[in-house]
């Protein structure tokens, strides 16, 4: 074989690899910096959460009207709850009232119904009855008694446990919801959450790049006062556990 031809052969061969480890590089860094966006991510996301808003909030129906998917049936649902409000607040009408008005047109359009339908039809209809089962009352009333025996056992193991940090935050957090409270009463609060629900998670899975770097930056900040706190104050306090007896 002439000896051009070998040195044409080693030079191709030469190209050949340093295209190779060149195109693997750039691979490889490609990945790493694909790694990299998604290890970030992760840890910006809120609380280190994995899956989507939607996803969260239990997906189906509920979670399409909270995350206004469904914009039709969301602005009916705060349009309800914001009438009811006004009624109640603005208005100055009362629950009971109002119960007993809606039993009287109730009453009323029952009486008319079986009184009149006879003489324009010449045979009596029978007046639809509205009755509640029994098993969805029992349901109700069990659904929140468990909900309350489960609060309550839950303020009592913060209380019970010995763990100092728990017990002021359960303690904090009580004190702030009496703060919150003296200034609206039980009903605005409730309308306050409802909106809240309605409206908070549509604007974080909107700008929830935005809010988890913020929210990351004030968790941050809370933990490094904590525990500041922790090291002068808290650890300082007794737990007051009981001493293990010596075994002789």
């Amino acid at each position: 074989m002439p000896e051009g031809t070998k040195a044409e052969d080693l030079v191709n061969n030469l190209m050949e690899t340093f295209s190779d480890s060149v195109s693997k590089h750039k691979n490889l860094s490609f990945s790493e910096e694909e790694k990299s966006d998604f290890v970030t991510s992760h840890i910006n996301r809120l609380f280190g959460r994995q899956k989507p808003v939607h996803h969260i909030l239990g997906g189906g129906k509920s979670a399409d009207v909270l995350l206004w998917r469904n914009k039709k049936m969301s602005a009916s649902f705060l349009s309800g709850a914001t009438s009811i409000w006004m009624i109640f607040e603005w208005l100055n009408y009362h629950f009971i009232s109002i119960l007993c008005f809606v039993l009287v047109v109730g009453m009323v359009a029952q009486f008319f119904w079986k009184n009149f339908s006879g003489v324009l039809n010449r045979s009596p209809s029978q007046v639809p009855r509205l009755v509640l089962r029994e098993e969805f009352c029992a349901n109700i009333g069990k659904l929140i008694g468990s909900e309350v025996n489960r609060g309550l056992g839950c303020l009592q193991d913060v209380a019970c446990s010995g763990n100092v940090k728990q017990f002021l935050v359960v303690v904090a957090s009580l004190w702030a919801a009496a703060i919150i409270g003296s200034f609206c009463n039980f009903f605005t609060l409730l309308y306050l959450s409802f909106v809240a629900a309605h409206t908070l998670p549509a604007l974080y899975e909107k700008y929830e790049d935005e809010v988890d770097s913020f929210l990351k930056k004030v968790l941050e900040q809370l933990q490094f006062n904590f525990r500041k706190l922790d090291s002068r104050v808290l650890s300082r306090i007794p737990t007051g556990r009981p001493r293990e007896k010596k075994v002789e």
